[in-house]
C-alpha cells in the first residue's frame, strides 16, 4: 500500500539542504505544520516552489490543533487547517501578540468513511448509524448498528484529538450531546489509520479523500445518507455540495509576518496560483478559478513585486 508522498518528500528537501550548503547558497525558509489532511497539498506546493526558489518550505503534520499551538507561540509562520480556528486559539495567538491573522482556503474535502475491502456488509451508512458507531457508548459490534449484520466487535479507527478532522467529524456527526469514542485506534498520522483498516476486516475509519484515493484497494469507501438516499465520496459530489461530509480545507497565517517576510506570502501565492493542479493531483476537491482569485486577493497587498 501506498503510504503519502512524506518519504520521497522529506528526501527531496534533505537534497536540497545538503546542495545549498555545498554551494554556500543562503536559503530562507518558511515553516508551515498543523492538518495531516492538508498536508499532501502543501508538501506538493512545496516541492513544485523549489524548483524555482531558494526559499526552503519546512512542512509537519502535528494536527490542526497543534498547528495552531504551536502558530500562536510564534513557533512556525503558518499553520495547515481542515478546521475554521477556535476562539480559545485567537485568543492565544493574542496573548502572544500575533495579530491580524488570515485564513486562505486552498481546497475542498469530502471526509471519507471507510472500511476494509472484506467487508462485504457496509456499503451506506446514515448519519445516525454513524453517530452510533463512533459515539461514546455507541454500538460495540456490528449488529448493534443493523440487526441483519454480523455479531462481530467493531475495531474503530479515527484521528487524535488535536486533528482538525476529529473537531470536524465531532461537530458534524457526533453533536454536542455525545462524546466521541474512544475505546478504538487513534492517531494524528492518516497513513496509520488506512493501514490499520487495511488489515483489519472489522475496522472502520474516517480521514481526507486524499488518503483514500492513495490507498487504492486497500480500502473500500462508505456512502453517506444524510436524508436524501446514500453519496459516494467523490471529488464530483463534493463540488455540488451533494456529500455530507464536504469541508473546506485552510492555512492560516498573520498579516505581520506577511509584511515581515516576504518569502511566506511569495510562496502562499505560488501555492494558490497552482492550486487548482496540485489540488486535484493529491486527489482533493479543488477551487473553482473565481474562487482562487478571491483567496489570492486576500493575500496581494503583501506579495513582493518580481524583481525586474
Amino acid at each position: 500500500m501506498a503510504v503519502m508522498r512524506t518519504a520521497r518528500l522529506s528526501a527531496a528537501f534533505a537534497a536540497i539542504a545538503l546542495l545549498a550548503a555545498a554551494c554556500g547558497r543562503e536559503f530562507k525558509s518558511v515553516s508551515i505544520d498543523g492538518s495531516s489532511t492538508v498536508y499532501p497539498i502543501t508538501a506538493a506546493a512545496a516541492e513544485e516552489y523549489a524548483k524555482e526558489s531558494k526559499t526552503r518550505i519546512n512542512i509537519g503534520f502535528s494536527g490542526t490543533g497543534g498547528g495552531f499551538e504551536k502558530f500562536c507561540r510564534g513557533d512556525i509562520d503558518a499553520a495547515d487547517a481542515s478546521r475554521p480556528i477556535k476562539d480559545a486559539e485567537k485568543e492565544a495567538c493574542a496573548a502572544a501578540n500575533i495579530t491580524g491573522i488570515l485564513d486562505v482556503q486552498v481546497a475542498v474535502d469530502a471526509l471519507t468513511v471507510t472500511v476494509n475491502p472484506m467487508n462485504d456488509f457496509v456499503e451506506c451508512l446514515t448519519m445516525e448509524e454513524l453517530l452510533e458507531i463512533f459515539r461514546d457508548g455507541g454500538a460495540q459490534t456490528w449488529r448493534d448498528v443493523r440487526p441483519e449484520w454480523p455479531d462481530r466487535r467493531i475495531h474503530a479507527y479515527y484521528p487524535g484529538t488535536d486533528s482538525g478532522t476529529f473537531d470536524y467529524f465531532v461537530e458534524a456527526v457526533i453533536g454536542k450531546d455525545a462524546g466521541h469514542r474512544s475505546d478504538g485506534t487513534s492517531s494524528e498520522d492518516d497513513n496509520v489509520l488506512t493501514l490499520g483498516v487495511s488489515a483489519d476486516e472489522d475496522a472502520i475509519s474516517y480521514f481526507g479523500f486524499a488518503y483514500y484515493q492513495e490507498a487504492g484497494d486497500d480500502l473500500k469507501a462508505v456512502a453517506i445518507d444524510a436524508g436524501d438516499g446514500c453519496v459516494e465520496p467523490s471529488q464530483e459530489a463534493a463540488a455540488a455540495g451533494e456529500y455530507a461530509l464536504s469541508r473546506p480545507l485552510l492555512i492560516y497565517t498573520a498579516e505581520q509576518y506577511l509584511r515581515d517576510e516576504p518569502e511566506i506570502a511569495a510562496f502562499l501565492a505560488f501555492y494558490l496560483r497552482n492550486s487548482r493542479q496540485l489540488v486535484k493531483e493529491v486527489g482533493y476537491v479543488p477551487l473553482a478559478e473565481a474562487a482562487v482569485q478571491e483567496q489570492l486577493a486576500i493575500l496581494q497587498p503583501y506579495v513582493p513585486s518580481p524583481s525586474p
